[in-house]
């Protein structure tokens, strides 16, 4: 008990000089900066001390959990108000209106071609570095985990894909409120957007009772907006503590392992993220501007593993440091929580399947081969939100949709959760690149405000 109260006091001691910090007016992005590089450092010293499976460091994470996972406790409880609020606003501020179809189909148009792309450079990785399932070993865990993933394939499979699509639908909105079903986020989303038109349609009619809505609507907006901004202040310390435990407990030992496979996936992701930008220089705008702007939000995804949790610190930022409008970026980083996902849809249910498809003779090589895969697994990273559970379920769609065995998938479950952040990352800087290429194409950008210096998100 004395070292785990030892290791709390280096933990408050880390968060009053990152409070310091704050009272000094350092910047916001440098903060989240030194928190990570604070929480990798004493994560690695705690392991190294008492061992990844010791009864002190489990004591200890528990408390740190207080300020990680109570960061984001308080990001998920503030999502759906987010996004229904902003949304139906962005309606009375007449910044939608008739364009909801065109901007729907460009985001989701960008996540589903992107999430294409993500495939080809997973299936060019896996070959670069010559990756096959059969040198993987499978211990005890492995096999556990492969009888999960049949299990689960079981259930998948009683869903059609029309069947996904009504699943989308919010057959009762408050019940979606609670985040209950793997597809609410965009359930709110919908929803939102017939309050919006209905709104419309009472301004045309009866313009009294629609500026008493208007009123309301921007007043709660104004609130929510500013429960958000006092929660992104918290942002520093909750990747402090998130990290601190990813380095405490990591398996460095399967890491090592299998430290090809994750040297390959960072390549894949890493050169994902290049797309993104060339993609964004394409459209006009200087990729080093969105690189230093997204960097606190791509950095929390990295520790926390939860685009949901991520998505008020993904729409802030959009909003007021890359001038993509509140519409365009709530529609963005809803859609983009469980379509198109460019890590988890992407890029590992590709790598996987190249990987395990000798396993039962077939060649990955031949273009009929590559060309399926990357088709299936675009196809699947929009049926992901029918079932939701992530990077997981998107390789039993894509493994099952390509007649291999899903169970191969367990193999890497001891390395699952460093490849998971990385792949976070990624999917919400896809969802950004689709906000703001969105915008650019429905000329919504406010090109001042991504040119401008970074604005500290806790001015606001």
């Amino acid at each position: 008990m004395a070292f785990t109260l030892i290791n709390i006091v280096v933990m408050c001691a880390l968060i009053f000089g990152l409070y310091a910090m704050q009272k000094r007016h350092v910047s916001f992005s440098i903060r989240v900066f030194t928190a990570l590089g604070l929480g990798i450092l004493f994560g690695v010293i705690l392991q190294i001390i008492y061992g990844a499976a010791s009864d002190t460091i489990k004591n200890s994470i528990d408390w740190f959990n207080i300020v990680g996972y109570g960061y984001v406790k308080l990001l998920q409880m503030i999502v759906m108000p987010l996004v229904f609020i902003s949304i139906v606003a962005a309606f009375v501020k007449m910044k939608l209106k008739n364009n909801v179809g065109k901007i729907s189909g460009f985001i989701i148009g960008i996540l589903v071609g992107t999430t294409a792309i993500a495939a080809a450079i997973g299936i060019g990785t896996t070959f670069a570095f010559d990756l096959e399932a059969i040198q993987i070993q499978q211990g005890d865990a492995e096999i556990a985990r492969a009888q999960q993933l049949e299990e689960r394939l079981g259930d998948m499979e009683s869903l059609s894909y029309p069947q996904k699509v009504i699943e989308l639908l919010p057959g009762n909105p408050f019940l979606d409120f609670t985040g209950a079903r793997s597809t609410s986020t965009i359930a709110v989303v919908i929803f939102s957007v017939f309050i919006g038109l209905a709104y419309l349609g009472v301004r045309r009619k009866n313009p009294s009772h629609a500026m008493i809505f208007a009123n309301l609507v921007d007043a709660v907006h104004a609130v929510v907006m500013r429960v958000v901004t006092l929660i992104l202040r918290l942002t520093p310390y909750g990747v402090l503590a998130l990290m601190t435990k990813v380095t405490a407990t990591s398996d460095y030992g399967a890491i090592w392992k299998l430290g090809e496979f994750v040297l390959a996936s960072y390549v894949a992701l890493l050169l994902m993220f290049i797309v993104h930008l060339v993609l964004l220089a394409i459209a006009g705008l200087n990729p080093f501007t969105y690189v230093k702007k997204a960097f606190p939000v791509l950095a929390f995804a990295f520790t926390s593993r939860t685009s949901a949790g991520t998505l008020p610190l993904n729409i802030k930022t959009q909003t007021n440091e890359l001038g993509v409008s509140e519409g365009i970026a709530n529609f963005s980083g809803s859609f983009g929580l469980s379509i198109g996902q460019n890590g988890c849809a992407g890029i590992y249910p590709a790598m996987l399947a190249v990987m395990i498809a000798p396993t039962v003779g077939i060649d990955p090589l031949t273009p009929s081969f590559i060309l399926s895969l990357i088709l299936i697994v675009a196809i699947s990273s929009f049926g992901v939100a029918g079932v939701g559970g992530g990077a997981t379920f998107a390789a039993i769609l894509v493994l099952s949709a390509m007649n291999l065995p899903v169970g191969l998938a367990g193999l890497l479950i001891s390395i699952e959760p460093l490849i998971d952040m990385g792949r976070t990352a990624v999917n919400v800087s896809g969802s950004m690149t689709a906000g703001l290429l969105t915008s650019k194409a429905t000329n919504e950008l406010d090109i001042k405000v991504y040119a401008a210096e970074t604005n500290d998100l806790e001015e606001a």
